[in-house]
C-alpha cells in the first residue's frame, strides 16, 4: 500500500491526486487531526508526530510513505529517511523543482505554515536548482484552521488572505508555491487575489506526480501493491462534521474515516 500522512485533512488533496494518477494501487491515509496544525509546533514535537504516523502506516501495510504535510516534510523528512528503510517521498522537493522550472522571471513566492517558512527548506532547494531567483515567503498560520473548519468561501477567509498575500503582490512574484496541502482548497481565492499572471504551484499535485515517477522507475513495488488485493483506507486521530464534509468534497464521494488513537 501507499502510505500517506498529514497533520489533518489537507493531505487528502495529495491522496486524491495519487488516486487519480495510480487508480489501481491501494493507499492508506492517516490525518493527525487531533494534533493539527503542525506548523505552530516545535521541530521536536513535529518529528515525534512523524515517527508515530510512519509507524502506524507501516503497521497497516504501507510499503512506502508520502509525507503529505509541508511542515512535516520541512522538519522531519531527513530524520525519517535515516530511521526507516522504506522509501520516503515528501511534497517539498517536487514542488520546488516545478516552481523553478516554470517561473518566467525567477520571482517565486512561498506561502506556508510557520514551521515551513521558518525552516527555509524551499529557499534552499530553489536556490540550488535556480541560482539567483528572487524568493519571497509568507507564513499564513490562520489558513489551516480555516480550511479544517470548512470556511472556504467565508468573508473572513478572504480578508485574511488579502492580508497575507499583500506583500507577495508588492514584490511582484510570477509564481506562487502553495506550500501546504490544505491550500489547494483555497486555490480559487488565492488565484483571484494574485491575478491570472501568477502561476500557482500545487504541492499536492506535484507530490503525486513525483510518486508516480518513482513507481515508474521501480515497477516491482507497484506490482506488489497491485497484486496485494488490499483496499484503500482512511484513518484520522479525530473527526468532526466539517472534516468529514471536506473529505467527501475532496474525493467527490463519501469517504469512510476510521478514528484511531495513534
Amino acid at each position: 500500500m501507499i502510505g500517506i500522512f498529514d497533520s489533518g485533512v489537507g493531505g487528502m488533496t495529495v491522496a486524491k491526486a495519487v488516486e487519480d494518477l495510480c487508480p489501481h494501487l491501494p493507499l492508506v491515509y492517516f490525518g493527525d487531526i487531533a494534533r493539527s496544525p503542525y506548523g505552530s509546533k516545535s521541530p521536536e514535537v513535529i518529528t515525534e508526530c512523524c515517527r508515530r504516523n510512519t509507524d502506524f502506516l507501516l503497521s497497516q501495510g504501507a510499503e512506502l510513505v508520502v509525507i503529505a504535510c509541508n511542515s512535516a516534510a520541512a522538519t522531519a523528512s531527513g530524520t525519517l529517511r535515516r530511521e526507516y528503510s522504506v522509501p520516503i517521498i515528501d511534497v517539498v522537493e517536487a514542488t520546488a523543482e516545478k516552481a523553478a522550472a516554470v517561473s518566467a522571471a525567477g520571482g517565486i513566492g512561498i506561502i506556508g505554515t510557520r514551521a515551513t517558512v521558518r525552516s527555509k527548506v524551499y529557499e534552499q532547494r530553489l536556490e540550488a536548482i535556480r541560482p539567483g531567483c528572487r524568493i519571497a515567503s509568507q507564513a499564513c498560520p490562520l489558513l489551516v484552521p480555516l480550511v479544517e473548519e470548512g470556511w472556504l468561501d467565508k468573508r473572513e477567509t478572504k480578508m485574511i488572505l488579502r492580508r497575507y498575500l499583500h506583500s507577495l503582490q508588492q514584490q511582484q512574484v510570477d509564481t506562487l508555491i502553495l506550500g501546504c496541502t490544505h491550500y489547494p482548497l483555497l486555490g480559487r481565492l488565492i488565484q483571484s487575489r494574485m491575478g491570472k499572471r501568477v502561476r500557482l504551484i500545487d504541492s499536492s499535485a506535484e507530490a503525486a506526480r513525483h510518486l508516480k515517477e518513482f513507481l515508474d522507475k521501480n515497477p516491482r513495488i507497484g506490482s506488489n501493491m497491485a497484486e496485494s488485493g488490499q483496499q484503500s483506507r482512511f484513518f484520522v486521530s479525530d473527526s468532526t462534521g466539517p472534516v468529514q464534509q471536506l473529505a467527501d468534497r475532496i474525493f467527490g464521494r463519501p469517504i469512510h474515516l476510521e478514528k484511531v488513537d495513534v
